[in-house]
């Protein structure tokens, strides 16, 4: 039998925090940090520093615990970020309890569902969705329900700081195997399903995340919270990381293109995670010039394709130190959330690889058909073993067996390879790819060709079944200048080949319909493209 092909990180395994609870790595130094800025808030520009942050969460935990809150409870978060979301969140895991985060712009339905899938009794929620948490507390009778801010109906999340704290005591009978979070997978290639991630996990993969050759916040400047903080990347690689490391986090509760380009200014903010339709906007928009970006030095790019142009002209018009953009990271929920990311000595030279496995970290391209583990340069399915893999899908052994195998190894649903330098780079998902006579097209490859266009300011493709071919690939395009739909199949035609070509032809869109993360939502778009059919 031939021996697998296994990469490991061009970097040594690390000592990995083995024994710590994610409140007691993240908070461990809170004291030491003091009156230091912890998290300001660009709605309101309130700002609470660490002393003010550890006492915020000791009254929580405190209070949670004598209203009969135990370890193993469940509790859900339903709200953009703030700074009170991180007390919560902090309290809850400090405890023993298990935070289940959700999408604040969920419908009272979709809110149920994930409550009911992940055994929540309590939520908090904002004063925009109060409505929808008073519907999930009556429907699933919840033991309690909060929101932040205030709201007819519900309880002040503020009320819990009128406890004294005294019963605030980290539960130290907590294993770092004991779930911490659970987050729930998009559901863009299957019903969402809730995502088991333990202690361990998540402090493994920070202290990954901080190596020094991959380190995505070094504390010597603000880092934006933009992203959400309840999609696991959002909590670990923004929040987490810039918490424990003492550094001041801006936390914004959704994107405005002024707010956010005013926030850059007023706050001198020196890091930010950012999803390519952010950084296509600062390559094209003429607002960027109203405001003083210069502090903006450091940048990661994810959750999509970047393509080079854009990642060039965002380069020339912020002047970053250092930018690692691109595809520049690979990372789902189930890795809590990242296996791979680009060094910090790589830079942009790396465009459009995902980088190399992080420390600690082992993966593989493996055969779809064979399941036989492949060579440099050869497109097969990703798959990862190590400590930030997800422990499980709650309650849903058969998904968790069909995701891990009996080897250990989390079979990502991605096409991708590695070359000779281990760097890896990802094709496309596995259910994504499009069938053309039997040759395989990528979406992201044309996507990237597309948005390559100065007068195309978004793109996505999908495969649009055909009797003859099987699929045709059919691109959705937004426009920022006059382009007809015959001049973006012709751009597309002389850069590929001919099973690449744009059969399927072109449609004009207001806006690509995206996740939270900026994962083009292709199953919203096959939707548009059945619709169509049935009325005709």
């Amino acid at each position: 039998m031939k021996s697998e092909i296994i990469i490991s990180s061009p970097v040594t395994d690390m000592e990995l925090p083995a024994n710590a609870t994610v409140y007691e790595y993240i908070s461990s130094k809170f004291s030491e940090y003091g009156e230091k800025p912890a998290i300001t808030d660009t709605s309101s520009d309130r700002t609470i520093n660490y002393n003010q942050l550890l006492d915020m969460i000791r009254r929580f935990g405190s209070s949670l615990i004598r209203m009969g809150f135990k370890k193993g409870d469940v509790f859900a978060l339903y709200s953009p970020n703030l700074p009170e979301y991180a007390v919560a969140v902090l309290g809850i895991i400090a405890i023993g309890g298990i935070a289940t985060t959700v999408n604040p712009l969920y419908t009272a339905e979709e809110v149920i569902k994930q409550l009911k899938l992940s055994g929540a009794q309590y939520i908090v929620g904002f004063p925009s969705n109060a409505a929808n948490v008073i519907k999930a507390k009556e429907t699933l009778n919840l033991k309690n329900a909060y929101v932040f801010g205030n709201a007819e109906g519900l309880t002040s999340f503020s009320t819990f700081f009128e406890d004294d704290g005294t019963l605030f005591l980290p539960d130290l009978s907590i294993h770092p195997d004991d779930v911490a979070f659970i987050p729930f997978s998009s559901g863009t290639t299957g019903l969402p399903k809730g995502v088991m991630l333990t202690h361990y996990n998540i402090c493994s993969n920070m202290a990954q995340l901080m190596h020094p050759d991959f380190a995505v916040y070094k504390h010597d400047g603000p880092n934006l919270g933009l992203l959400p903080w309840y999609h696991i990347y959002g909590f670990v690689v923004i929040m987490a990381i810039t918490l424990r490391a003492g550094g001041h986090l801006i936390s914004m509760l959704r994107f405005d293109q002024e707010v956010f380009l005013k926030s850059i200014e007023k706050y001198k903010i020196k890091y930010a995670n950012l999803v390519p339709p952010i950084y296509v906007l600062l390559s094209k928009s003429p607002m960027v010039k109203k405001f003083d970006l210069s502090t903006l030095k450091e940048s990661i790019s994810g959750a999509a394709p970047l393509d080079a142009e854009t990642s060039s002209t965002v380069n020339q018009r912020i002047g970053f130190e250092l930018v690692r953009q691109g595809t520049v990271g690979f990372g789902m929920t189930e890795l809590s959330p990242a296996s791979h990311l680009v060094r910090r000595m790589d830079g942009d030279s790396s465009q459009g690889s995902v980088g190399h496995c992080v420390p600690n970290t082992l993966a593989k391209i493996v055969d779809v058909e064979t399941g036989e583990s492949l060579g440099p340069g050869k497109d097969g399915e990703l798959c990862i073993k190590g400590p930030q893999v997800m422990k499980g899908y709650f309650n849903n052994p058969e998904a968790t067996a069909n995701t891990i195998d009996k080897d250990g190894w989390l079979h990502t649903g991605d096409i991708g390879h590695y070359n000779e330098d281990k760097k890896f780079y990802i094709v496309d998902r596995l259910k994504e790819l499009i069938k053309y006579k039997g040759f395989q097209v990528p979406p992201a490859e044309l996507e990237g060709i597309l948005l390559s266009n100065s007068k195309i300011a978004d793109a996505a493709v999908i495969g649009i079944p055909d009797y003859e071919a099987g699929e045709l690939p059919k691109a959705f395009v937004v426009k920022c200048d006059d382009i007809t739909e015959e001049e973006v199949m012709d751009y597309v035609a002389i850069k590929v080949g001919p099973h690449k070509k744009l059969r399927g032809g072109v449609e004009f869109l207001e806006k690509i319909p995206k996740s939270a993360s900026g994962k083009i939502l292709r199953r919203e778009l096959r939707k548009r493209e059945s619709a169509k059919k049935k009325d005709n």
